[in-house]
């Protein structure tokens, strides 16, 4: 049996893409054709009044746009091709793989600038100080207004992000035998609570609810709830920081689910996103050194200070480029997401007395793991049993369960 767009009825969707995919890669296109602009405006300009320095500073504008035009192409292959099923398990890291590309190129630009820089130290050229500070002015302004561009999806990092978002990120669902529960952090104008609400409005029972939080040393609380108009909600408000594995008995039932206090853990962060916006921040960096550097030499005669900031900056580049690396290479080769997410994944499972016998999280895309899960049990429940106690972990969107007898010995 198929359904009209000729998907198995029974099967599902394995496009892994970030939620702000789109608008990503049109801002990343907006940056291009800002940089393209500046570099036909400075090489023009430095064509029709003869500074050399101009020129040389829109071909570096070009290396730039070029570098961003990998960021924009990744986005549109991933989202063309995100349906296509030659891709097992979608698209979604084809941003971790341009991510990483673009790191290392990252890498080799910045060990460019150092070697330029010692060799500037060690063979002192005369500099024009008024044009050179100006074009560093003007490349500043523009890599800032890259930075505005490329950041206008992310307003809501950190603890200054808008109420919608926050209550988005603080409210899970759970599937329980008597149909979805809503667990949630309220703290609109009051302290953080616990609440807990029946999505098909079905009484939930608050003698026989209690909500327990594991925090990563150790650390327990548990919560007792008390009815409210509709809702459950916990007497006792919740410590900050938000960031905790919380485990809720509803009668005999128990599911699980992970709280954490930002948003973007692993697996949420955008790679290729942040490619893009290490490679402006960068070369925002280095214009503020090169500038201060200019300065200094300018008006107190130190030219040596110029060679310096290159130096400085070149380190700086080096070492966003490593992190970038790093984190983009786990991805590539499926590292573990997030150790205590797996281990929040395993208590879920077990706490009944089963056994996890296999288990594998990896990243599919920005927001989105996929889970393997081989259970092993003395009295074995249908897969779909062990998948609802998974529903308190937003990111795992594609989860595999297998689930054997478990012989007693």
């Amino acid at each position: 049996m198929t359904s009209p767009t000729g998907t198995p009825a029974f099967g599902h969707s394995h496009v892994f893409l970030g939620e702000d995919h789109e608008s990503n890669e049109r801002r990343t296109w907006a940056v291009i054709w800002l940089c393209l602009a500046m570099m036909v405006v400075e090489i023009v300009g430095g064509a029709i009044y003869g500074s050399i320095a101009l020129i040389a500073d829109g071909l570096h504008m070009s290396t730039h746009a070029g570098a961003l035009l990998l960021t924009a192409l990744a986005y549109g292959y991933a989202r063309r091709h995100a349906a296509d099923q030659r891709f097992t398990f979608g698209t979604g890291k084809l941003g971790d793989l341009a991510g990483y590309t673009s790191a290392i190129i990252l890498a080799m630009i910045a060990a460019l600038i150092g070697y330029e820089a010692v060799m500037r130290l060690v063979h002192p050229v005369a500099i024009d100080y008024e044009q050179a500070i100006a074009i560093a002015v003007i490349g500043l302004a523009v890599n800032v207004a890259s930075v505005w561009l490329l950041g206008g999806g992310h307003h809501h990092h950190g603890h200054g992000h808008d109420d919608s978002h926050h209550h988005h990120d603080e409210t899970r669902l759970l599937a329980t035998v008597e149909g979805a529960v809503e667990l949630s952090i309220f703290e609109e104008g009051v302290p953080p609570r616990f609440r807990l609400k029946a999505e098909d409005g079905h009484a939930l029972v608050a003698g026989g609810t209690t909500i327990e939080t594991v925090r990563a040393d150790g650390r327990s609380q548990r919560f007792v709830m008390a009815a409210r108009d509709g809702f459950l909600e916990s007497l006792d408000e919740i410590p900050e920081p938000h960031d905790f594995t919380a485990h809720v008995r509803i009668g005999a039932e128990e599911r699980s689910t992970v709280f954490t206090e930002h948003a973007h853990t692993a697996g949420h962060g955008d790679n290729n996103m942040r490619s893009a916006v290490a490679h402006v921040l960068a070369d925002a960096a280095v214009s503020v050194l090169v500038i201060v550097g200019l300065l200094f030499g300018r008006f107190l005669g130190w030219s040596w200070m110029d060679p310096v900031a290159g130096i400085v900056g070149a380190g700086v580049i080096l070492s966003w480029s490593y992190t970038l690396i790093r984190d983009t290479s786990g991805i590539l080769v499926d590292m573990m997401p997030d150790r205590r997410l797996v281990e929040a994944i395993r208590a879920s499972i077990e706490k009944d007395g089963d056994r996890v016998a296999d288990l594998h999280v990896w990243r599919l895309g920005p927001g989105h793991l996929g889970a393997i899960v081989s259970v092993a049990s003395p009295q074995p429940h249908e897969p779909r049993y062990y998948r609802d106690k998974l529903t308190g972990f937003p990111s795992l969107s594609h989860v595999t369960v297998e689930v054997q007898p478990l012989k007693a010995a």
